[in-house]
């Protein structure tokens, strides 16, 4: 089998790259050891976002970049991306007052491009009582925006779809073995239900967590940055909010999200140092706790059961506080121009970060006519 690029890992930027590939005209080959989205990408907060607290940390590039992919998304996913209301609840004592919130929604419009959608409002505080039964004691001001929320699992199955759907092919419950080069690309080996060899010029690994460790078996790929893998926990109980997505305040300072889900109320997440192989990430009864603590702190007339709990790995850089990573994709080289890593990501901007991955091998991939393009490309639920 010969292809001009093959795509490691299924996870949302895997099929991203294997879209953006096919749809320039490549012929490609994705292989995923497991399911679509097996990892993060079924696991995340489920947000298609800016990242508000983003520009606490001054990342407005990526805020704006964020803001413009989540009006895409909107536009060609409307059955898998929606647009819902989002409130901030402030309290006496909190670490973000009501100024530095203000400040910050409105420079979130700002680089939104200060369209409707994007302008905050204060919720009146004479309907506090509607707010899905959110304490009131010492509350100053509840502001509400607008961002948007996904089935992640859904959107990265759709987004491979529509990469097959341009004649890339898919194999799942396929492990890449290793990649040595061969005349002006790599043969690569998997294994699993699929097994062989296939011939291709460019080669991306799209790991996500796994991504370290399967640069190891790629000859002459490019090496790792130094990374650290953090684990993200979210619970789901019973209940519903039928108001939006609350962004709360934990105990530590940290944002909590109180999401609305189709099984009840999800809760997330949090950010722990992980050391071990990625396989063995699990939420910890410490990380469950926190959790419901901050639930009950917010929601205190709410009855709370976790009735599961799902962990998920992130790739941050390794040097920093968790919480004051850039959280912006890295894609890196091979010296060879032939092979590239990415490292880290947002969900949302998974098409940008697709893009450049493509455009750092184009010079090694022959031409090709263009069959489509990723912005205009509609994403459909499951039929």
């Amino acid at each position: 089998m010969r292809y001009d690029v093959c795509v490691i890992g299924g996870g949302i930027h895997g099929v991203g790259t294997a879209q953006a590939a096919a749809a320039a005209g490549y012929s490609v080959l994705l292989l995923e050891a497991k399911t679509l989205g097996y990892g993060a990408s079924s696991r995340s907060s489920k947000l298609i976002h800016g990242g508000l607290r983003y520009l606490e940390t001054g990342e407005w590039a990526l805020v704006r970049e964020a803001l413009h992919e989540r009006e895409l998304l909107l536009r060609i996913a409307p059955g898998l991306v929606q647009r819902m209301p989002f409130l901030i609840p402030v309290y006496l004592g909190a670490r973000r007052g009501p100024r530095t919130l203000r400040a910050g929604l409105g420079l979130y419009a700002l680089l939104a491009g200060l369209r409707r959608s994007a302008r905050f409002s204060v919720w009146p505080r004479s309907a506090w009582d509607r707010l899905d039964g959110l304490a009131t004691r010492d509350l100053v001001a509840v502001f509400r925006y607008f961002d948007a929320q996904t089935d992640d699992r859904a959107l990265t199955e759709a987004v491979a779809r529509s990469a097959t759907t341009l004649g890339a092919e898919i194999l799942c419950d396929t492990r890449f073995e290793r990649a040595t080069l061969a005349g002006r690309g790599y043969c690569v080996e998997f294994s699993g239900t699929r097994q062989g060899t296939a011939q291709c010029l460019a080669l991306v690994n799209a790991g996500g967590a796994w991504a370290p460790e399967i640069a190891g078996a790629i000859e002459a790929g490019p090496p790792p940055p130094p990374v650290a893998l953090v684990q993200g926990v979210h619970i789901l109980g019973p209940g519903q909010l039928a108001r939006g997505i609350y962004y709360v305040e934990a105990e530590d300072g940290r944002p909590v999200f109180a999401m609305p889900h189709p099984e009840g109320i999800l809760v997330g997440t949090t950010e722990t140092a992980h050391t071990g192989p990625a396989d063995q990430a699990v939420p910890t009864a410490d990380e469950i706790s926190y959790l419901e603590r901050t639930y009950r702190h917010y929601f205190p007339g709410c009855p709370w059961t976790t009735m599961s709990a799902v962990a998920g790995l992130r790739v941050l850089p390794a040097n920093g506080p968790v919480g004051g990573r850039f959280r912006g994709a890295r894609v890196v080289l091979g010296a060879n121009g032939r092979s590239a890593g990415i490292y880290g990501g947002k969900l949302t901007t998974y098409r940008l970060t697709s893009g450049r991955v493509l455009a750092r091998l184009r010079p090694r991939l022959p031409r090709r006519t263009a069959l489509a393009d990723t912005a205009r490309l509609l994403l459909a639920p499951p039929p």
